[in-house]
């Protein structure tokens, strides 16, 4: 039977292989478009084969969900687990307007999950050479040293960082979540990866991080790795901290429950139709 310290070993070396696949294809892709402003290359798609080869030798009763998973039916990208009722949510290029542009802001991002519950993860800096790791119960790390995120509750004390879509309106409400948190802190964020973006606070780099509309291959290793450093994930009005839904991942992140709390109030009442 496999342990939890077995599916992180492999999660590590899936998104290290990945990372590997990234460097292999600098400047020799192609480009196309899979919507607005959102582009794919071939390394995405080679990347994820080599995961998803790595995982699936592995353990080939998990699922398997990749954002490049183009070929596979709607259901299984939606979330159908493998027959251990695991689910792998990967995505093998986190970032991919960077890559492409050559701005150092990337990775991959793998994580094994069972419902909503997540219980290993790993998101691959192929640029830096930093591997985040985490496990459910076991804490996180980058290159085996232990995470702790930061201490910050005062926002005016904070550096945050938002994911936009890759279309955004004048009106929509990622940019009213922006207006609404910009002058409570000292500096906001757009690194162009949620991936990072949950890394770089789980490390304390960053304070805080929110975003409304995403993929839970985008952000499933992440939540892990913030939740094991000690900080706290809840919803944009009120409630408590607690588990997002995979299946439609929506929240904000914060370094402590307090600037959690700041943030929500900022973003109480901001229109929630885009």
């Amino acid at each position: 039977m496999h342990t939890s310290q077995d599916h992180l070993e492999v999660c590590e070396a899936a998104a290290r292989a990945g990372g590997r696949v990234l460097r292999e294809w600098l400047g020799k892709f192609a480009v196309s478009n899979k919507g607005p402003r959102d582009l794919v290359t071939e390394a995405d798609f080679a990347s994820q084969r080599e995961i998803r080869r790595i995982l699936l030798d592995a353990f080939p009763d998990h699922g398997f969900i990749g954002e490049e998973s183009q070929d596979e039916s709607v259901a299984a990208r939606a979330g159908a687990a493998g027959t251990a009722g695991l689910r792998w949510l990967v995505d093998p290029l986190d970032g991919t307007t960077n890559y492409v542009h050559g701005f150092p802001a990337y990775c991959v991002s793998v994580a094994l999950a069972q419902g909503d519950e997540i219980l290993v993860a790993a998101i691959y800096d192929p640029v830096h050479e930093e591997c985040f790791t985490a496990r459910a119960g076991g804490g996180a790390f980058l290159n085996g040293r232990r995470l702790a995120v930061g201490g910050t509750t005062d926002p005016a004390e904070a550096l945050v960082a938002v994911s936009f879509p890759p279309h955004v309106t004048r009106d929509s409400t990622a940019v009213a979540d922006f207006l609404a948190v910009l002058p409570h802190v000292h500096a906001i964020r757009r690194t162009g990866s949620t991936a990072i973006n949950l890394a770089y606070l789980a490390c304390g780099r960053l304070d805080g991080f929110w975003v409304r509309r995403i993929a839970n291959w985008d952000v499933a290793a992440g939540l892990l790795l913030v939740a094991e450093a000690g900080g706290a994930i809840g919803p944009f009005a009120g409630g408590r901290s607690g588990n997002v839904s995979l299946d439609d991942p929506s929240f904000i992140a914060a370094c402590t429950p307090v600037l959690l709390g700041h943030f929500q109030s900022f973003m109480d009442g901001c229109d929630r139709s885009g």
